[in-house]
């Protein structure tokens, strides 16, 4: 997992060949004034999926889990906390949603090991080693989800 400004986006372009293509499309365009839905960058290798949600509580909200894609959120409006575990220390016991190849998810109710904000103007990076809980706190989210393909 990886938190930080998206201004410093140059330093994490190494780390997949679709990066540098993900973070210009995000600091060249305004997605408040883009409509909700998803965006097709590169077909299935890279999207954006800009969307609004109803913030939940923590203990309201699950931990996910993806094989195939790499997540990277940006929250847009607003802060959002997000909690994470390592998928290596989640129990299947506690699995809620076993892996579903065609959504690419799996849920788990936990535990977490941490929760932390993420500001506008910010952005995590999670890869499928990291159990996530997104969209925690209170009222509407508009959110930037970049979906990259393995």
């Amino acid at each position: 997992m990886v938190i930080c400004d998206l201004k410093d986006s140059a330093r994490l372009e190494a780390l997949h060949p679709l990066f540098k293509m993900a973070f210009d499309y995000l600091k060249s365009h305004n997605f408040l004034e883009m409509p909700l839905g998803k965006i097709e960058i590169k077909g299935d290798e890279l999207f954006i999926n800009n969307a609004e949600s109803e913030l939940r509580t923590k203990e309201a909200q699950q931990l996910e889990m993806h094989r195939r894609y790499i997540d990277i959120h940006v929250p847009l409006d607003g802060e959002e906390i997000i909690g994470w575990t390592p998928t290596a220390d989640l129990d299947e016991a506690d699995t809620t949603m076993p892996y579903d190849e065609a959504k690419d998810v799996a849920k788990s109710k936990g535990p977490v090991h941490t929760y932390f904000v993420v500001r506008p103007g910010q952005m995590v990076i999670d890869w499928p080693e990291d159990a996530h809980a997104p969209i925690i706190g209170e009222g509407k989210l508009r959110k930037a989800i970049v979906k990259i393909k393995l």
